[in-house]
């Protein structure tokens, strides 16, 4: 990498904004013109220049693309580090900037917000209909029996132990495993998803399951919890699914379990403003490089054909020496606007 363009890059205090913005989050490039207060095709030819200098690095999904640092990788400049200590040192020591970024960190909020509530509308709206539309998506029953078969597998057909299933919708997921578990803790954000859970398993024993409401990006229990951790059709609603999977990975036992139930990658814009998705699916690559960052094993992956999406169950196992890592992946998301 030139040395001159990485001295280019760092030196103008829009470039330098962004970077402490992309230190927090990836970003469109959308957004970030939002929080900068400058035009689209301005902010995009800063992002060239920083893209350039290979501080950033774009990535596209469908018509979208997104924006995350670089800083902190193996691909980056070698004096990367460097360069983030220098941007962490001119906001402690440049008053105005400092003031600066911490104005962008507020409409930064701002955008975290709308991405929130606008997911919250979506559930809040078709709660009722939330097993109609997994109908559509894919067949339920196939998917639910090599599910099944896949945590039998990991379990040596033994019990799945203390198992959380994040993102509960209607406790479809929660009903049909809790004969193979010890205890199933039903999590989910919405109040109205969970008022549907708790319909659904009322008859089981009331000390076996319980209903718990969180945001699985900060997910409220102590570390090592779980023995299985399971999302079912959940991970493609994440802004940050390495964020959402660290969390995951804190909160499973050395040698516990997680299996991911998702769309393979798929091109189906119209998911994202008809029903909230933030990723339209995952590919192999992806996943297995999430899961192996957050301290997972991985198994191979499993297809379940349909027409037009396919669905992929990834199962992963949590090795005593593994630890999440601590650098960003390249597979987090931010929606373009």
């Amino acid at each position: 990498m030139q040395f001159d363009l990485l001295l280019r890059a760092l030196s103008d205090p829009t470039r330098l904004r962004i970077m402490r913005l992309l230190a927090h989050m990836e970003l469109a490039v959308g957004e970030l013109a939002q929080v900068l207060g400058q035009s689209q095709p301005r902010v995009s030819r800063h992002v060239r220049i920083l893209c350039d200098a290979g501080l950033a690095e774009r990535r596209k999904e469908g018509s979208w693309v997104f924006l995350r640092s670089s800083i902190g990788e193996d691909r980056a400049p070698p004096i990367g580090a460097a360069a983030a200590k220098l941007l962490a040192t001119g906001e402690r020591d440049d008053a105005a900037f400092a003031a600066q970024c911490r104005e962008d960190r507020l409409h930064l909020a701002e955008i975290r917000a709308a991405r929130e509530a606008s997911a919250q509308s979506y559930f809040a709206s078709h709660a009722d209909e939330w097993d109609t539309l997994r109908v559509l998506h894919s067949p339920d029953e196939p998917v639910e029996a090599a599910l099944t078969k896949a945590l039998d597998t990991l379990a040596q057909q033994g019990s799945l132990g203390r198992l959380l299933d994040v993102g509960t919708g209607t406790g479809r997921m929660a009903e049909l495993f809790a004969p193979r578990a010890e205890h199933v803790t039903a999590f989910d954000k919405s109040p109205e998803m969970l008022r549907i859970a708790r319909a659904r398993i009322q008859d089981l024993p009331a000390d076996r399951v319980e209903l718990v409401q969180g945001d699985f990006d900060s997910l409220p229990f102590p570390d090592s919890a779980f023995d299985t951790v399971l999302f079912h059709q959940v991970l493609h609603y994440a802004q940050s699914p390495r964020t959402v999977l660290a969390e995951a990975a804190r909160v499973t036992k050395n040698a516990g379990r997680i299996a991911i139930v998702d769309f393979a990658a798929h091109n189906l814009e119209e998911l994202r403003a008809s029903h909230a998705h933030a990723r339209l699916g995952f590919s192999d690559e992806q996943m297995l490089t999430l899961l192996g960052d957050c301290g997972f094993s991985s198994q191979p992956a499993i297809a379940i054909s349909g027409a037009p999406l396919t669905v992929k169950i990834w199962t992963a196992t949590r090795g005593p020496d593994n630890r999440p890592s601590t650098t960003s992946s390249q597979f987090e998301t931010a929606p373009d606007s």
